[in-house]
């Protein structure tokens, strides 16, 4: 719980915020004042690095999906899909029809159980003022029920297709090891008529909440592809014009460590930049279906969103999308003749992009005719958004220094969770310190 402590000396106050709940990972964030004067912003990541980069090395090419999806329980897919893609474009094999339509599926499936988690459990209670979700379950039972059925939804499509919900199992090289059942897939289709009326009722609820009064002017990166909100494929595209593929992707990106965390910062020809539901909305909105499309305008969003408190809504908006488009591919389905493609080893380097639920994932792998891993790069969402999230932060200060103290406090760990981090992909603990004098 926060508590405020003594000052150190006349004019200075300290809060030390000793576990910020509803983040994944650990980190900080220090906030120092200096006659209502904002002198210092810093997220500082202190967990310890997870080294994933280093032991993928000597790999054989057919484990990295299997491994990377141990990065995070919450966005397994994302990794399994970054690294399929990555190496099936090293040994020159693309995957299309019915297979490439399941992976959409079950990376709708990832979408709905994340979002779903974070609007309702991590996002929603510092909207309505409760500690946790579990606080608001007491007063909204029925609404936290709503949250619970869309994640269990979610959940479902993952089981179906990767054999289990969390680090599925079914995903390789080429497609799948076993393709679903007619009968498991038909199962999930009123499942998902319902939860999609469920997303629509979330983004009526959200859109009603009372949101700051803040706009930024990040630079948005994202996937987009011609022909379909993006998922796992697309060539990189950025509010400033960038329009490259993603082979192109360490052409423009650089990371380099900061004296305040152990994830990396990364930049976009120069420039902090953003991953995730604002950018990709803001870069792809023609290309939701038109019932999403439809229910984001009636819920008062424009074809760009400037203010990261409504990120919330924007993801309700992209849940009400993946119900649409797991319905779509469901009923058009067709199996294919064998779950996967062969993908033969042979020397070379591949680059993917997917869209994880936080944003644009990239991984890189170069591998020798045997199937060896060399090398492997992976920068996923949160390190590419952490300078960004520092500057919303400095944003809200700056426009709430007259607020007290622990409001301002509330008001710094909400502007970290609008973006939903992931510090153990790149905070579930974070310290807050505010300093004024």
């Amino acid at each position: 719980m926060p508590h405020a402590t003594a000052p150190e000396r006349t004019g200075t106050r300290r809060i030390d915020v000793e576990a910020l709940a509803r983040v994944e990972g650990e980190g900080g964030l220090h906030v120092r004042i200096v006659d209502d004067t904002l002198e210092h912003v810093a997220l500082r990541i202190f967990e310890p690095p997870r080294l994933f980069e280093g032991f993928l090395r000597g790999r054989h090419y057919t484990e990295p999906p299997d491994i990377t999806a141990r990065i995070c329980g919450i966005c397994p897919v994302a990794y399994q899909m970054a690294a399929c893609h990555a190496l099936e474009a090293a040994c020159g094999v693309t995957v299309d029809g019915p297979v490439r339509e399941l992976r959409r599926l079950l990376y709708c499936g990832e979408w709905i159980e994340s979002h779903a988690l974070h609007v309702y459990l991590l996002h929603a209670p510092d909207f309505l003022g409760y500690p946790s979700g579990i606080h608001l379950a007491q007063d909204h039972r029925a609404t936290v029920e709503q949250g619970l059925r869309l994640k269990k939804v979610g959940n479902d499509l993952m089981t179906v297709l990767g054999g289990r919900e969390i680090h599925p199992v079914n995903v390789r090289l080429g497609g799948f090891y076993r393709l679903p059942r007619e009968a498991e897939l038909r199962a999930l289709r009123e499942p998902l008529l319902r939860a999609r009326e469920d997303a629509l009722a979330t983004v009526r609820w959200v859109a009603g909440f009372d949101f700051p009064d803040v706009a930024s002017d990040h630079v948005f990166l994202s996937l987009s592809h011609p022909d379909e909100y993006p998922l796992n494929e697309g060539r990189l595209v950025s509010s400033r014009g960038l329009d490259v593929p993603v082979a192109a992707f360490e052409d423009h990106v650089v990371e380099e460590h900061v004296a305040h965390s152990t994830a990396l910062h990364a930049a976009l020809d120069g420039e902090p930049y953003l991953v995730g539901p604002l950018a990709r909305y803001a870069l792809n909105f023609d290309r939701l279906s038109p019932l999403a499309q439809e229910v984001a305008k009636d819920a008062g969003l424009g074809p760009v969103v400037r203010n990261p408190f409504q990120s919330i809504v924007v993801r309700a908006v992209e849940i009400v999308y993946a119900c649409d488009e797991a319905l779509r591919i469901l009923d058009a389905y067709e199996p294919p003749d064998r779950p996967f493609v062969d993908v033969p080893p042979r020397a070379g380097r591949g680059h993917a992009c997917t869209e994880a639920p936080r944003g644009t994932l990239y991984h890189r792998y170069t591998i020798n005719d045997e199937g060896i891993v060399l090398d492997a790069r992976i920068v996923p969402p949160t390190a590419q958004s952490q300078a960004s999230i520092e500057r919303d932060v400095r944003d809200v200060v700056e426009a709430h220094l007259d607020v007290p103290t622990e409001r301002l406090q509330h008001l710094c760990e909400q502007a970290v969770r609008n973006h939903d981090p992931c510090i153990s992909c790149a905070t579930h603990f974070l310290k807050l310190e505010v300093e004024r004098r």
